[in-house]
Formats: structure tokens, sequence, C-alpha cells
């Protein structure tokens, strides 16, 4: 039908303007935070890129999901505006006609949706986790952004370069303060090298440098010059297996946990897939546009009941984590709840207008009946 294609024409259109603008928001946000993480020395300056990549295939799902319901609002709160649909409906044609072509255009996006929330989204999520314990396991020396001070895992220590060469795992100008049984040690040198040992411990080795100890405010400073002077540097490795974030665990580990917590991400995962359609279904009573209360008046119900949508999804997504609710039920509960909603006002919106079509061919002059 040529109205079909022609409105799934422009369904497509619309989202990909739509989705294109929310995706460079979330890529925005998300390279505004990894750079300050970055300048920050908590994660690898090389690593930049892959971070925001991952950020956004986390969003993707969100992202997706949000397009839909925003196009249909507004291709078809453009329908009404335009005078479209008052002609589509006093022809006798009720709303419900719209539903084939937007599920045309749903279907495919939902596909999409749960192959990202289900898949892709949690390996983004467990790709950009490894990618952070990585750096956290390098050497704390080798953490520290040039002319930034950084402090050691314990607290215990604070290390200052000025430059430093990964190839060599050597350093320039580097700066150690050390806070011991109430004593304060600092200690400057030119250069240094990061040796490790046989047993696998790591020494920031400095050479021809000072130290400075003493306790603040007493006059027992000492000052010391050395030639070589090692510091023992704290260095962890990361352990894959057993981070226990339901998040970066693929969707088959959640299913043969089986425990309350993974039951729930399960339930956000699969919602995420459900609320499209449901959402394309809610949006078209929702686009129903009265010229006397305001172009936008529909949209900000629309998004108001999304917002609704999305902490009822949050909501049983905890609940099923805390065990308060089953699996069987949490999966399907809030969106049948919603599709209900649609169904109905989508009833209602079709009965009104149809009525008001009746009402007004009614008092249209009667056509002359042609003569025998």
């Amino acid at each position: 039908m040529i109205f079909e294609r022609s409105l799934v024409r422009e369904f497509v259109n619309t989202a990909s303007a739509i989705f294109i603008a929310l995706l460079t928001i979330v890529v925005t946000i998300a390279l505004v935070r990894v750079l300050g993480q970055a300048a920050a020395g908590q994660v690898d300056n090389g690593a930049v890129l892959a971070l925001i990549m991952f950020a956004a295939l986390n969003n993707l799902p969100v992202l997706l999901q949000l397009t839909v319901f925003v196009t249909i609002l507004l291709v078809m709160t453009r329908s009404y505006r335009d005078s479209e649909m008052v002609v589509w409906q006093s022809s006798g044609l009720g709303l419900q006609r719209w539903l084939r072509p937007v599920l045309r255009f749903v279907v495919p996006v939902a596909i999409a949706v749960g192959a990202t929330s289900l898949f892709v989204a949690p390996w983004a999520n467990r790709q950009s986790s490894e990618f952070k314990a990585r750096f956290e396991q390098r050497t704390e020396v080798s953490r520290v952004a040039p002319g930034q001070f950084r402090e050691s895992s314990d607290g215990s220590k604070v290390f200052f370069v000025e430059g430093f060469d990964p190839s060599t795992a050597s350093v320039q100008n580097v700066l150690v303060n050390t806070i011991r049984a109430g004593k304060i040690s600092v200690i400057v040198s030119n250069t240094g090298l990061v040796e490790r040992q046989p047993n696998g411990d790591e020494f920031l080795v400095m050479n021809n440098g000072r130290r400075y100890e003493g306790t603040p405010g007493k006059p027992d400073y000492k000052v010391m010059e050395f030639e070589r002077y090692a510091v023992r540097i704290e260095s962890k490795s990361p352990d894959f297996s057993n981070d226990d974030s339901a998040k970066i665990r693929t969707t088959m580990d959640l299913i043969a946990d089986g425990t309350p917590r993974a039951m729930g991400e399960l339930v956000w995962r699969i919602g995420l897939l459900l609320s499209v359609v449901a959402l394309a279904v809610l949006a078209v009573p929702l686009s129903f546009l009265n010229a006397r209360s305001g172009r936008s008046a529909n949209l900000i119900v629309a998004l108001l009941v999304y917002f609704v949508y999305n902490n009822a999804m949050n909501v049983v997504q905890s609940w099923t984590s805390r065990g308060r609710i089953g699996f069987a039920v949490a999966w399907w509960l809030v969106h049948a709840v919603v599709l209900v909603i649609g169904f109905t006002l989508l009833a209602w919106r079709n009965r009104v207008p149809r009525s008001f079509g009746s009402r007004l061919r009614g008092l249209l002059p009667a056509r002359p009946t042609p003569a025998a």
C-alpha cells in the first residue's frame, strides 16, 4: 500500500535524524567524562577512543528505544498538525490502521535492541572493565600522568613525575612523598628507573637525589643525599574471572547463574526489547494533538509517560535482584500493563474522532441522487 510505504519511509528518515542527534549527545558526554578520567590519571590516555566506543555501545539499546518512541510521536503529531489525520478519520478509517506501518518500522529496530541489550552491551561493558583493570594493574608510577600528583592505592605515598618513558620504564624529575608512623618523608631525584625483582616485587630506583624526613611542627628534620634509593611499588593483578558485576556478564552466564541479582539484570535486558514494542503502541494514541492545547502539550505528556515507564522497569529490576518478585512474572509484568494502557487509549481515541467525523458528515449537504 502506498500509504504504508510512504509512512515507513518517513519513520526511517525521522528516526535517522533523531538517532544521530541522541548519539552525538551520548558520545559528547562520554568524551567529557573519559577525558576527565584520563586527565586525572584514572584511565590510560591511549584507551580514550575505545572507552568512548564502549560507552556508546552500552547506551545503544536505550538510544534506539527512545528513538522509536520520539519518531512515532513526531510523525503522527505532524499528521494531526497538518490536518492529514482529520481527513484520514473523516474517511471512516481509524487509528488501528496506523499500527501496521508502525510495527513494520518497529520490528527491525526491536530485533536490533534485543541483540545489543542481550549480547553487544554486556561485551562492551566487559571490554571497558578490562581496559580499566589492565590500567590499574600497571605500576603506580606508570599510571602517573606527567605533571600531576598521584596517590598510591594504599594512600601512603604520593608520586609526582615530570616525564615517564614506558619503553624504558624510566622517570625524570620524580618526587615521592611518604607518610609512615607520623613522619613525612619527601624524596626528590632527577632520574629514576622502575625495576622488577625475580619474586615479582617492583621498586622505583632513584639516582642522585635527596631525602627530607621529619615530623610536622618539630625541628627534627633530616636531610640526606643518596646515589641510589629504592621505594617499593605496590601493584596488583586483576582477576577478571571473579568479577561479580552483573552488567559485564554474558546473557548465558546470567541464565546459568539463576541468582536474584543475575535474574534482575536479565529482566532489564529483556525489558529493553519488549519496551520498544510497548512504547510504539503507546505512542500512537499519545500523539493526538489538540490545536487549542498547543503544539507540544502531547509531547510533554508522552515524555513524562516514558520516564515513568523506565522508572517502573528499574523498580521491577531492583525487586527481582532483591528476591521480592520472581523472574517468571517480572520480565513481562510492566510491559503487559503498558500494552493494555496503549490499546485502551487507542480504542478510546479511535472512537472519539469517528463520532466527530460522523457529525461532520451530517453537517455537509447531501450529494444529489443521479437521475434514473
